[in-house]
């Protein structure tokens, strides 16, 4: 016999509820959940019953050993409606496809060449900043991240498009946030077609373009126009796929790290020191990628703490059975990598901030670790993210002097895990930088 899945009564429900306004987000709630349900439980609402699952051996269920029997696709979400074909949102071969076609603009080969274009775009939008007033970080790192993103894998200057898209952007992101369309899957999505048909209509207008030009083909964009399987409509899918994924999580951990250096001005000064130390006042290089380990100790408990990609979401294929729980058919499974990078069996005083236990020598217990995802679908895109953060953090601090203007921030869950409502610094320019 099946065991039941455990759900939520109503005193647990109250203190998840109490929780939830002491913090100011659901995730706090779901911290209770998991602190007094186990690593599996069930979440009840009209017309909406995920089961949810976090530790390890949860985590390594979903990404490999029922993988094949948990669709990443579910017609009616609006991700799927706003990528069609994008490769996050296939399965099986026709995913596996998309991936090899993909690959190689992300390949580890190809880092080297991109980051002197990073070291440009970091710098360009770092230079107005104003030393008088605080600017939001969450907003300049997106900044950042779009430019860097077009740039190098579009091979498109965005800065042009940067202000006219900007709102664009946004609601696009905005559009398959999660919201009340979870709970009742028919609930329209209003007042984003403006927004979606500027995106389409630019995506399409540089497909064209790149069409009729004449030019190596080592890029994102040329190796898909290259591609004689690929259309127009199949191209565009994957460039705002990548567009949104990639531009997206880049911009939740820069501005979560920002935030957590500014929380932490002793980490911030060893990671000056360190920069100071390895590049001088040079730009960085793929060889000192490396050398830069405390920053690296800094993001990965930075994604850790706050992984941009905190959840996944699947469609159990068929009958399941994880550790003596039955999942029927249909079920949305949601694995929580956030309560998993929280969990006091695996991590010890798991919601501090301590970056000095990602130790040179350390080593995470296999699937307790997972801000690039995990199994056969890890994040494409992990060696290109892993190598912009520290080039734009290098950049970043070599040149100034930051400070974190008094505010709460709290985690908000939109298509990644963001600060909001943002990360306002004040950011003086070091002397003689």
């Amino acid at each position: 016999m099946s065991l039941k899945i455990p759900s939520p009564d109503a005193n647990i429900g109250l203190r998840a509820l109490q929780a939830m306004r002491r913090e100011g987000h659901i995730l706090a709630a779901m911290q209770v959940f998991h602190a007094e349900l186990g690593d599996i439980f069930r979440v009840t609402l009209p017309g909406f019953r995920p089961v949810f699952m976090a530790g390890p051996e949860a985590c390594r269920f979903v990404l490999v050993s029922a993988r094949g029997d948990l669709r990443w696709r579910a017609e009616g979400d609006p991700v799927v409606r706003l990528l069609r074909h994008g490769l996050l949102v296939e399965d099986g071969e026709t995913h596996d496809s998309l991936r090899r076609q993909i690959n190689p603009a992300l390949h580890k080969k190809m880092l080297e060449g991109y980051i002197d274009s990073m070291w440009r775009c970091t710098q360009q939008v770092s230079d107005a900043w104003p030393a008088s007033r605080p600017v939001d970080m969450l907003v300049e790192m997106r900044r950042i991240a779009l430019l860097i993103l077009m740039e190098n894998l579009y091979r498109v200057d965005f800065t042009p498009e940067l202000q006219r898209l900007w709102r664009a952007i946004l609601r696009t992101i905005e559009y398959i946030s999660p919201g009340l369309w979870m709970i009742w899957g028919g609930i329209p999505r209003i007042g984003y077609g403006r927004a979606l048909r500027q995106m389409d209509a630019y995506l399409y207008r540089i497909i064209h373009m790149r069409r009729s030009a004449v030019g190596t083909a080592n890029d994102l964009l040329g190796l898909l126009i290259t591609a004689p399987e690929m259309s127009d409509d199949l191209i565009r899918d994957q460039l705002l796929t990548i567009l949104i994924a990639g531009h997206d999580t880049s911009t939740a951990l820069l501005s979560w790290t920002l935030y957590l250096l500014g929380k932490h001005p002793e980490a911030m000064e060893r990671a000056r020191a360190e920069i100071d130390t390895v590049l001088g006042t040079r730009p960085l290089e793929l060889s000192q990628i490396s050398q830069l380990t405390y920053l690296g100790q800094v993001l990965n408990e930075a994604l850790r703490l706050y992984p941009p990609i905190h959840l996944g979401s699947r469609i159990a294929a068929t009958d399941l059975e994880f550790h003596g729980y039955h999942i029927p058919a249909g079920t949305r499974v949601v694995y929580s990598i956030y309560l998993t990078h929280r969990h006091p069996d695996y991590w010890p005083e798991p919601d501090c901030f301590n970056p000095e236990r990602f130790a040179p020598d350390f080593r995470p217990a296999p699937y307790t670790f997972l801000p690039f995802g995990g199994g056969p679908r890890n994040c494409i895109g992990a060696a290109f993210a892993q190598v912009e953060v520290k080039v734009v953090l290098a950049q970043i601090l070599q040149n100034f002097d930051l400070k974190l203007v008094g505010q709460s921030v709290h985690p908000h869950m939109g298509a990644t895990l963001e600060p909001r409502p943002g990360v306002l610094m004040l950011a003086r320019r070091r002397r003689g930088n």
